[in-house]
């Protein structure tokens, strides 16, 4: 969320980036509700002190004994109050507008933020490691799973319905293995690690800023007011939600947690496998820390290098991407991406991603700290996603395949696999 301040004193530039981010919203209707509302809320006040005075007067006339000016006074209270409470009515209606209107406000974007509309305005910004150059007709992550018995998909639709899946055997300990070294790596690293909620209330979706906009890619629980989430960040952030925190050092959250997203409107697209499903697991980090800008973009250099450092890990090559304006998403100031090599794709898919938010989510949140001068602000928020699985398990097997359907396994997984350093062809 932005100060209505901050927006009436750049309506151009916060609608050109609500155009390009496709949120439907007009900043000239929400400053004109702005004036109407401060108006009202003049009036009322207004209204309120002329009730106080008149009170005291009519006290008065009565401790005096003026019986007939003090139930005169009464008669004009009681106009007074008809009057007001229809002002307050108009008020909160008003009100309930433009905070409906405020939730939609995009987040300003930073100065090097590229001008675009879709990822294909992304922007590389390096690439880290070698594409493989197979000399045999790779296979891609489904046919290796089939072939190792470490994916089902069929058995995943019958379960559960499309873009559904179970992992067998190596395939399961290989999705809870790169969960497992990203978290060792982060906990190295200074983070903190929490068990999350994965139901939360919307209160919390809002302050974290996944709704107004996002609230038709999440899943809601038919009873109470619960979603779930489709990302550890939401409970990481809401963990510190109403509260004045020290950010004398950042703090420094991660989480490995189910996440659930329902993936509406991308019919066809990205169907294929592990790519885009509705359950999967992600280790997520999360970082508070006081409003400054070059500490912030210090954070954020720092949670990006420690995905690129799993990555590096793994022994997979990938890019950088900065993110376009229009394909960031509405909370969001700053954003990389990082794109794996995926063989079957011949292409690079994005797998990670990090995003500095400034003060947005704090001020939804009513996240504080106090500053030298013992002043209340906001505080800055970044969140990383270090690995999502099973989507992490394309380019592992598909990249470390070779020519008789074996796979590889990197040496960083292999003391959390009991030391295997190759996953075999099945005995027939």
């Amino acid at each position: 969320m932005l100060d209505i301040k901050r927006i009436r004193q750049n309506q151009e530039l916060i609608q050109t980036t609500a155009d390009l981010k496709g949120i439907p919203l007009s900043v000239a209707e929400l400053v004109e509700l702005d004036e109407e509302r401060r108006l009202l809320l003049k009036q009322v006040e207004g209204y309120r002190q002329e009730r106080n005075r008149l009170s005291q007067q009519i006290s008065r006339l009565f401790q005096e004994g003026n019986l007939q000016d003090a139930e005169n006074g009464k008669r004009q209270v009681s106009q007074l109050k008809t009057e007001m409470e229809q002002l307050e009515k108009t008020l909160r209606e008003v009100e309930k507008v433009f905070t409906q209107l405020m939730m939609r406000v995009p987040n300003i974007v930073s100065p090097d933020t590229p001008v675009g509309r879709s990822d294909e305005d992304n922007v590389e910004l390096r690439r880290v490691g070698e594409v493989p150059a197979f000399s045999f007709e790779p296979r891609d992550h489904v046919a290796l799973g089939e072939l190792h018995r470490l994916i089902d998909l069929p058995r995943g639709v019958k379960t559960a319905g499309s873009r559904n899946y179970y992992l067998n055997g190596i395939g399961a300990l290989l999705h809870r293995a790169v969960q497992q070294l990203a978290l060792d790596m982060l906990l190295s690293r200074g983070f903190h690690l929490l068990d999350v909620p994965l139901m939360v209330r919307t209160e919390s979706m809002l302050g974290t800023g996944y709704f107004p906009t996002g609230e038709d890619q999440t899943y809601r629980l038919t009873e109470g007011d619960r979603w779930l989430v489709g990302t550890s960040e939401v409970p990481l952030v809401s963990y510190y939600s109403n509260e004045i925190v020290d950010v004398t050092e950042p703090i420094k959250l991660a989480a490995a947690s189910l996440c659930f997203r329902n993936e509406v409107g991308s019919a066809g697209k990205d169907v294929h496998g592990l790519y885009r499903v509705h359950q999967f697991a992600k280790v997520e980090q999360v970082i508070i820390c006081e409003d400054n800008i070059e500490m912030a973009e210090r954070m954020l250099k720092e949670i990006t290098e420690n995905a690129e450092q799993l990555l590096q890990l793994l022994e997979l090559p990938y890019r950088v991407m900065a993110v376009c304006i229009g394909d960031m998403s509405q909370k969001t100031y700053k954003q990389y991406d990082i794109e794996t090599w995926m063989p079957s794709r011949q292409a690079y898919g994005e797998t990670h991603s990090s995003s500095l938010l400034l003060d947005f989510q704090a001020r939804r949140s009513n996240i504080r700290f106090k500053d030298a001068a013992g002043r209340l602000k906001y505080c800055y928020t970044l969140n990383n996603t270090a690995v999502a699985s099973p989507r992490i398990l394309i380019p592992l097997l598909e990249n470390h395949q070779r020519e008789d359907g074996s796979i590889r396994i990197p040496s960083a997984l292999r003391p959390y696999l009991g030391g295997v350093e190759e996953i075999a062809l099945p005995a027939v």
